[in-house]
């Protein structure tokens, strides 16, 4: 059956497939953990409310754009409540604070991806090394050499091919959580400068925001 030859290969590995399987249950805990991150993050997104928003910030109407980022999960309108919120100090370094907060979740863990795709081959390249030793040190003895080298060199083929597959495993997720990470900065940033140059247009018709936010109390 499969499992007994996946249990087979895993003990002719060596005693250095525990480590490298320690660290394939880290990998799979950690992209999960991303991968539901950002999907609840998705769940949360409301491009309607979002353009509500501008809609409201441009003409002036700070009560409505208030109201829809008031108590809600939606990370932009969130954003634009909190900058809103310290209009009357600064609602760009508000918004940015903010904006810089979110990125910080997006990138937590990131770092165990990024360490395990170096550490999984190391780990490989460590058995190969190990079954290498091993297997050249029955070389002197002409009835067991052949065969004690022979495991010796596919502990050592094992145990590399596993490390590199982890690391496979986890390259690929973690580019494209980088690129997700970028595409959410990007993201904040354009939502951030745009509400900035609509709070100036509506500043132009007479419409204070300062003065709105100056009668809220921070939360």
């Amino acid at each position: 059956m499969l499992s007994n030859i996946v249990v087979e290969t895993f003990i002719e590995g060596g005693w250095v497939m525990w480590p490298i399987l320690a660290t394939f249950f880290l990998a799979l805990c950690v992209i999960l953990d991303r991968a539901v991150w950002w999907l609840r993050l998705q769940a949360r997104l409301q491009p309607d409310k979002q353009e509500q928003a501008r809609v409201a910030i441009g003409t002036g109407d700070f009560a409505t754009a208030w109201e829809l980022g008031k108590n809600t999960r939606e990370p932009f309108l969130a954003n634009l409540n909190e900058g809103m919120t310290h209009a009357h100090t600064s609602m760009l370094a508000a918004m940015q604070l903010h904006a810089t907060h979110l990125i910080e979740k997006s990138e937590a863990r990131m770092w165990v991806i990024s360490t395990l795709i170096t550490l999984a081959p190391l780990l490989g390249l460590f058995g190969t090394v190990v079954g290498i030793m091993s297997a050249f040190s029955f070389v002197g003895d002409e009835q067991l050499a052949a065969s004690k080298v022979s495991g010796g060199i596919g502990e050592a083929l094992i145990a590399t091919a596993c490390g590199i597959a982890i690391a496979i495993l986890c390259l690929l997720p973690y580019n494209f959580f980088r690129k997700r990470v970028a595409v959410l900065r990007g993201s904040l940033e354009r939502w951030i400068n745009h509400t900035e140059l609509l709070v100036k247009s509506a500043k132009e018709h007479g419409h204070d925001l300062e003065a709105f936010a100056a009668n809220r109390t921070p939360r």
